[in-house]
């Protein structure tokens, strides 16, 4: 009753005009901010920072703006991925697997309400823990040290065999490459440059932005004038949606995702990249009974977008009950509430109740805003693709150029960029999936980081990362993931055998 009463008075407090306004602006503004290819939730909160500033918004409306462009850019990040087959931001690259196959079969309408939808199940799930479970996961939160983090990586990166397609050796050299690029930079513990091969530039490492425009949309444009060499180029079919809404659901796809996602999204540093991949998995496990996923299997963009907007809204849950940031994007909103004199952490849910459930109540109310914003908007975005590629191609190079100039203001990046274009052109000239590739890069860092945080505190003792029951819970699925892997390919080439000598 506690808390239905302080939701009550929060959308009391969601509901005055100016915060109707800003969320609603939010909203729109972070759909767009989403769809445009390496700016992202992080990067759009950045530059509307000090909007909320210069507008002299109350810490509850500046608050409700930025998570209000925080979910508009996780709905909006599934757009350039499903049309364009670029990831809009890091957690939306598991949708290209299977919402561009959708598009290139004339499905692009109902991949988008597909992940709209989800998107919307997996926020307002999300939501619904924060409002319910938000205390009692945040104390199990805690419970996570370096060890079972380092477990938790290891499991992700293991798993993410089972997502990419074809030879699992060849995803394994994948996700190795991505490993090894994330250790370009400054070495963290003894501050000498990894590397770098004298080029100051590469001492802060390499931006995500770079590696993934790079990796995917040069690598697109390169495969695009390759084709043009070679003969015509193959248009993506457009067409309207092939099926009711309610047909384009998957309740049950985006209820395991969600739950899944919200879960993965309340432990710090983990965030909607890991629980889009994680979700993914999950439901490629349980329901890819035909090996459909990859395929244009409707499912395999349900369970990413509900995945990753649910860890959106479980990132909100050790930034407001800890006073620790969930994920990039909560960190800086973490800055913004200490500059407003706004103090996260256990007692702000008893000294400032009017923020903390405000902002709840205004999150319910941006999840039913960014769906009304986004089926109705389902065929204009599917008309994008009857632009003629000499068009669009050019335009997205164009735009990816923009956006990576945009984070640092460098030229060196977009050098960066096209070398990474190129290496990415070569990879899929040897069906060497990109998706590992992007996966070692995300987790590198904080792989690294957990692994010797927790050699550090055990003096070296590799004992101690299977001396926690919680990680070594973690690295017994990964052994079983191993096992049935091995299992699998066993049988494979068993039929395979089986079939050579019976012809």
């Amino acid at each position: 009753m506690d808390i239905l009463s302080s939701l009550a008075n929060g959308f009391a407090v969601a509901v005055q005009p100016v915060n109707l306004l800003v969320a609603f602006i939010g909203c729109f503004v972070g759909t767009v901010i989403g769809a445009l290819p390496g700016v992202g939730p992080v990067n759009g909160i950045a530059i509307l920072i000090p909007l909320a500033f210069s507008l002299d918004l109350s810490p509850v409306s500046a608050l409700i703006l930025l998570t209000s462009v925080y979910y508009g850019s996780m709905f909006g990040g599934r757009i350039a991925s499903i049309l364009l087959n670029i990831p809009g931001d890091a957690s939306s690259v598991v949708t290209c697997i299977d919402g561009f196959p959708m598009a290139k079969q004339g499905r692009a309408a109902d991949a988008l309400a597909i992940s709209a939808l989800s998107s919307f199940a997996g926020g307002t799930l999300a939501t619904l823990g924060l409002t319910v479970l938000a205390p009692t996961l945040a104390m199990a939160a805690i419970h996570f040290g370096p060890r079972e983090y380092f477990a938790l990586y290891v499991m992700a990166i293991v798993i993410v065999g089972g997502i990419a397609s074809g030879n699992p050796a060849k995803t394994l050299i994948a996700g190795l490459i991505g490993l090894a690029i994330g250790t370009v930079g400054i070495d963290p513990a003894t501050g000498i440059p990894r590397f770098t091969f004298g080029a100051y530039e590469l001492y802060e490492g390499i931006d995500f932005v770079i590696v993934a425009i790079g990796l995917f949309a040069i690598s697109e444009f390169l495969f695009y004038i390759e084709q043009r060499r070679t003969g015509p180029v193959e248009q993506i079919p457009v067409g309207r949606r092939t099926a009711a809404l309610s047909r384009l659901t998957y309740p049950a796809t985006s209820l395991r995702s969600g739950l899944l996602g919200f879960v993965v999204g309340v432990l710090p540093g983990s965030g909607a990249t890991l629980a889009s991949f994680l979700g993914y998995a999950l439901e490629k496990r349980v329901v890819d009974k035909k090996g459909t996923f990859g395929k244009g299997d409707p499912r395999g963009v349900a369970a990413p977008e509900a995945a990753d907007n649910a860890a959106a809204g479980g990132a909100l849950v050790p930034m407001l009950t800890l006073g620790v940031p969930g994920s990039g994007t909560t960190a800086i909103m973490l800055g913004m509430l200490v500059t407003l004199n706004v103090q996260p952490g256990p007692l702000l849910f008893e000294q400032q109740p009017d923020i903390v459930w405000g902002l709840v109540a205004a999150l319910y109310l941006s999840n039913v805003i960014l769906l009304i914003l986004n089926i109705p908007l389902v065929g204009i975005f599917a008309k994008l693709l009857s632009v003629p590629p000499h068009y669009l191609m050019p335009g997205v190079v164009t735009v990816s150029f923009l956006g990576v100039y945009s984070v640092n203001q460098n030229s060196f990046d977009l050098l960066l960029m096209v070398g990474f274009g190129v290496f990415g052109y070569l990879l899929r000239k040897l069906s060497i999936p990109l998706v590992p590739v992007i996966l070692g890069i995300i987790l590198g860092t904080p792989m690294e980081q957990s692994l010797r945080r927790a050699l550090a505190a055990s003096g070296g003792d590799l004992w101690t990362l299977v001396e926690s029951p919680l990680a070594l819970c973690l690295h017994a699925i990964t052994g079983c993931v191993v096992l049935v892997a091995i299992l699998r390919e066993g049988r494979r080439r068993a039929e395979q055998a089986a079939a050579a000598r019976s012809t």
